[in-house]
This record gives structure tokens, sequence and C-alpha cells, in this order.
């Protein structure tokens, strides 16, 4: 039976595929930290876990009437992001795919009353929440990496039926898999004609200071492994714009147990600014009885998850 090995909540942002020196000159001459702790997590994870699978909660990639996975058997190529050019240009990658994963979660999805497509197309374009990681986590390990998209429309119980959709398939397939949900946490960016002031990645740039404390807040519950409380507090955690609704890690949550994972969190780095947003790389070790999976069906009473807080308008 497949299992998830070990998961994490990680930063994808432009800044680490900078050179050095540009990183030096954005952060008043010194490394910001989120790169030597990709290189950490590296050493310590990637390099020593046994695993088959990466599969990305890839928060760039945004989808309408479904969650899509990745389904190719090798993506290959050369990647430049739409959205900065500059500092993502051609960008080789080649990794293998996970098929037999994919279309597992295709026919879970139905399982979960959700809608979840496999897709194979070669063209089908890759994001940078998902290369960039791979390019410090992935290059050169030979390991299979999908992605799943973000359904647009969704809302916090779509992206956890998504979740348990994954975690069905990875349990069916005998997968060994690890988890990267691919994110920020607040995510609101300062102004074009502020934001160079800002660039810095000391926490005092994060775009607001209720921002920078429920940021704190849910790191803290984090290392406490009070997924539940996270959960519970989702809307309100809506006011401050978390990245994508924060769907990359209720799709994570989803597929890890919800409020009954209580793995605790280990950060790598500092929690830092990106240009008014906040940014950490959390892990999560796989706990000695395993990530807990209640069974849940949509004939079970309480398959919909009520999560808590003021009823707000998702963004992000």
């Amino acid at each position: 039976m497949g299992e998830v090995v070990g998961a994490g909540l990680l930063a994808h942002v432009p800044t680490i595929m900078l050179p050095l020196e540009s990183r030096l000159e954005l952060n008043e001459g010194k490394e910001i930290s989120l790169v030597p702790a990709l290189h950490a997590l590296r050493e310590d994870v990637f390099e020593t876990l046994d695993y088959d699978t990466v599969v990305v909660l890839d928060s760039h990639w945004f989808t309408t009437v479904e969650f899509v996975v990745t389904a190719q058997d090798r993506r290959a190529g050369l990647f430049t992001a739409e959205e900065l050019p500059r500092g993502m240009c051609r960008i080789p990658y080649d990794w293998r795919g996970d098929p037999e994963l994919a279309w597992a979660m295709d026919k879970a999805g139905g399982d979960h009353s959700t809608w979840v497509t496999a897709i194979d197309d070669p063209y089908l374009p890759i994001y940078y929440a998902t290369l960039n990681l791979w390019k410090f986590l992935g290059e050169g390990l030979d390991k299979r990496w999908i992605s799943v998209s973000v359904a647009q429309t969704g809302e916090a119980e779509d992206f956890l039926r998504a979740g348990r959709a994954l975690g069905d398939a990875i349990a069916q397939t005998d997968r060994q898999v690890i988890l990267i949900a691919s994110g920020a946490m607040s995510h609101t960016f300062w102004k074009l004609r502020e934001l160079r002031d800002h660039e810095a990645s000391d926490p005092r740039h994060i775009r607001t200071p209720e921002a920078y404390a429920a940021d704190l807040e849910r790191i803290a519950w984090f290392k406490d492994g009070d997924h539940a409380r996270v959960l519970a507090t989702h809307r309100e955690f809506l006011r401050y714009r978390p990245e994508a609704m924060f769907a990359h890690y209720l799709i994570m949550a989803g597929a890890l147990g919800e409020e009954a994972n209580t793995a605790r969190a280990r950060q790598y780095g500092d929690y830092e600014n990106s240009i008014g947003t906040g940014q950490v790389h959390l892990w999560f070790d796989r706990p000695e009885v395993g990530f807990a999976r209640p069974k849940r069906t949509p004939a079970d009473p309480d398959y919909v998850r009520q999560l808590g807080g003021p009823d707000l308008p998702a963004a992000g």
C-alpha cells in the first residue's frame, strides 16, 4: 500500500532563482535564507528519504472547471516565465512523470464527488512553482515529479476533496510519495511604485502587521502539529490573502488526514518577506504511525468539513 513519506509547505519565490550577486543586491548585502535552506532540505530529505514520486501542489497553476494532474511520461524543455522573464529565462528542465499515479487520481476524483482530469498533452505549460523547487530539490536525482493544479473556482471543501482523492490514489498505486505544497502564506504585494523599497527579506516589509502576525501564528501551530487549528481558522486567514486561497496547503491537508494529522513542522531558514508576501519552508516528517487518513466518502455524515472563521470572500 502506498503512502506519503514526507510533506512540505515550501516557498518558490523568483528571488531564489537569481544569481547570488543579484540576491545580495536586493537584500542589503546578505543572502536570503530561503536558498541555503533549500540546499539543506535537499541534503537532509530529498537525498536520503526512500520515495518514488514527488507531487507538487502548484499554487501558480490555475484551472477553472476541474483540478488537472500532469500525466506525461516525461517533461523536458526550456522554461521562461511569463511573469518575470528577466529573472527566470530559458531554464532547462527534464524529469520523469508518473502517469499511473495521475490516472489513479483522475479516477479517485469521482469517488470524492469532485472533478480531476489527468492530462498527458506534451504541450501543457509548466509553472515556476513546480520548476523552481525541482531545480533545487529534484534535479539530478531521477525521481518522478508530477503537478496538480488549483481549481480557481474551488472553495476550501473542494481543495480538501482533491486532497482526499490524491491520498486514495497514492494508496492504490503503492507509491512512496513526497508532497510539496508550493506557495506562500500571506500574499499581498506592494504596489509597483513602492515595491522596490520592500525587496529585502526582513519581515518588517510584510505588507501589513496583521498579515505578519497571522503568518507567525500559523507557523507556530504547524510546529505544534496543530493542523486542526489551522483548518478551523481558514476563513479568518483569507482576510490576509494567502496565495491561491491556501489551496496548496488544503490539498495537502486532505491527503494527510486533515484535523487528524498531528505532524509537527521543522522550519528551514527564516520566515521572510518577498515584496510584501510571507515566505517560509516548513517540513513535516512522516509520523511513526504514518499520516492519519480516515476513510471518508461523500456518504459519510462528517465528509464535508466545516472550516471555521468569519464568512469572508475568498481572495488571493
